[in-house]
């Protein structure tokens, strides 16, 4: 896949997980990487293992996708030889609770709304006009399998991701006629910080949602995401749907006693 070799490719929320796992794929590949997240300090510590992987260049931002403000302000400040942005994946995401939407948080509502929806959002408008005005580019966006069914306690989240998709497929449109592309990778368990995250760091819990079955690893997802932008110019991967083999929907688990 050498027609990567020097790309820059923005990823957000790259510091751990899907993102990072990301980084690692497209440094093989041999791309200049734009890396952003909260956690500055964890981004810089992956240089090191990125480089000798065979990343061109890096490149670190701490970056809020919720901050409206600081991500327009950020992307306008970027030195001039990483203001190119050829690939923009929008990784950053996460999901809070597993309560019934009478009983949530409202707090958590909120922050799975400003980061998978808004911030999604903020970090495209800044992002996209270039890559038109440029005349190439290929934004990625991270869906979901919670995006095409809703379960139990995750109705709000699997509404960020329901919105992802329909954002994913009207931009889609909205840039028919230029040669910039439009992919949603949408995949179901990944074995990650995800659920630990969502259960405000309660490990032993997230220990239990992969408890007898085989989920996705980030580096499968990453892999998905190399390849849908490795396509030929003319081709535009619209969607990928992925699961592992113990998993057929949001609902539906194979899990071995």
């Amino acid at each position: 896949m050498g027609n990567l070799k020097g790309k820059i490719v923005f990823i957000t929320g790259a510091s751990a997980g899907i993102g990072q796992a990301t980084a690692r794929a497209f440094a093989r590949e041999g791309a200049r990487l734009l890396l952003a997240a909260r956690r500055l300090e964890r981004l810089e510590n992956m240089k090191p293992e990125l480089l000798e992987a065979g990343a061109d260049a890096i490149y670190t931002l701490a970056l809020d996708v919720r901050n409206r403000e600081q991500v327009e302000q950020q992307i306008r400040s970027l030195p001039e030889e990483w203001q190119p942005i050829d690939v923009l994946i929008n990784n950053a995401g996460l999901s809070r609770g597993l309560d019934k939407v009478y009983e949530a948080k409202v707090e958590d509502w909120e922050e799975m709304i400003d980061t998978n929806v808004k911030g999604m959002l903020y970090v495209t408008r800044a992002v996209v006009p270039g890559m038109v005005a440029r005349g190439r580019g290929h934004i990625v966006n991270l869906g979901s399998t919670a995006g095409e069914m809703t379960y139990p306690g995750g109705s709000v989240y699997c509404g960020t991701k329901a919105a992802e998709r329909a954002i994913n497929d009207g931009l889609r449109q909205d840039l028919l006629g230029t040669p910039v592309r439009v992919t949603s990778i949408d995949p179901g368990m990944v074995e990650t910080e995800f659920s630990e995250v969502r259960f405000h760091g309660d490990k032993e819990r997230a220990a239990k949602v992969y408890q007898g079955l085989t989920p996705l690893t980030p580096a499968d997802v990453a892999d998905a995401i190399v390849w849908a932008v490795s396509r030929p110019a003319h081709v535009n991967i619209a969607r990928v749907l992925m699961t592992s083999i113990d998993q057929a929907n949001s609902l539906l688990f194979h899990r071995k006693a």
